[in-house]
């Protein structure tokens, strides 16, 4: 399919405006693509592409898009970073890579297991991409794997629900560890739990681009299901990736670094204080969770969403401290 140039930055004009505030914040759910059409993205730094995903529950209106998704060419190869929420996705960032690429997509890299960041891999089945991820994934994917399949399908629709299978990963993480893909390296790292037990990072040394995954939440409410304390214990690790830019797992693209940790850590700090008070008081779990973090309430997308279970959590967490 015949593309102008303008095709490597599709929408780039709307999402720079968007992150630099000069559009509303209430972004409209975009319409779902055409299966052949690709994904709209921008390149954000020399080689390395991304789309924005919708802040938003996963529908069958928005595909399953609301998470950061993203591409780094090397001079060998492709890396992609999260397949989406759909295997429509997946199919759709593979035509947005072939609009500016034909080189190999090499690895597709799995930030962490939760549904809009790897319900496109089956996408990626034909293309001979060896699938990576943190050590933990598999385990969290075998647990979860099913109950997602079930829960999302009334949400999503039969239709994109029916091509949508759990891929875990072959190659996996611990620690940190070094892609190669010609002229260009990659370097992965398994954090200890925080937003998942099983969260990764990408960071391309070339340019000094940090794909975060959920460890980094911009607009969107950061959703807790791995360890409070661990997430607020690492996020110091976290500002110290020598990073000129980042993409968050969520929010607009590309943020400032380590700025972008700063909207988090005040919401976990708020969150903490509130939980460590309510325990404190002797405050019930049903009554805690209703006024933990309030004050944070006007500061971000899908607050009602996400901030009682996420209070939930972290009450389950703090009263054993």
């Amino acid at each position: 399919m015949a593309q102008s140039p303008s095709r490597r930055t599709v929408l780039k004009c709307g999402t720079a405006l968007a992150a630099a505030g000069l559009l509303p914040i209430s972004i409209p759910v975009r319409p779902a693509f055409a299966a052949e059409e690709a994904l709209p993205v921008e390149e954000i730094a020399d080689g390395i592409f991304a789309f924005a995903g919708v802040d938003a529950l996963m529908t069958k209106a928005n595909r399953g898009e609301i998470c950061n998704v993203g591409f780094i060419i090397g001079e060998e190869a492709v890396a992609v970073v999260d397949s989406g929420g759909s295997v429509a996705e997946g199919r759709a960032l593979i035509a947005a890579i072939r609009a500016v690429t034909d080189k190999p997509i090499r690895y597709l890299i799995n930030t962490h297991m939760h549904p809009d960041h790897c319900f496109g891999n089956a996408a990626f089945a034909d293309t001979g991409a060896v699938i990576v991820g943190h050590r933990n994934l598999p385990r969290a994917l075998v647990s979860r794997g099913e109950f997602y399949l079930s829960s999302y399908r009334e949400s999503m629709g039969e239709a994109l629900m029916r091509e949508i299978r759990i891929v875990p990963p072959t190659k996996l993480v611990e620690g940190e560890e070094m892609l190669d893909l010609g002229g260009r390296t990659i370097r992965l790292k398994a954090w200890k739990p925080a937003h998942t037990d099983n969260d990764l990072t990408a960071f391309d040394e070339k340019t000094g681009v940090l794909f975060t995954g959920d460890l980094c939440f911009l607009r969107h409410l950061p959703t807790l299901d791995g360890s409070l304390t661990g997430w607020i214990e690492q996020l110091d690790v976290l500002k110290a990736v020598r990073a000129n830019r980042a993409i968050p797992g969520h929010g607009p693209i590309p943020a400032d670094w380590p700025g972008a940790l700063e909207p988090e850590q005040r919401y976990f700090e708020a969150l903490t204080r509130d939980i460590r008070a309510a325990i404190a008081a002797g405050v019930p779990l049903a009554d805690a969770v209703k006024t933990a973090a309030q004050s944070e309430r006007g500061n971000w997308h899908l607050f009602d969403e996400y901030n009682a279970r996420n209070a939930t959590a972290a009450f389950a967490e703090l009263e054993w401290e």
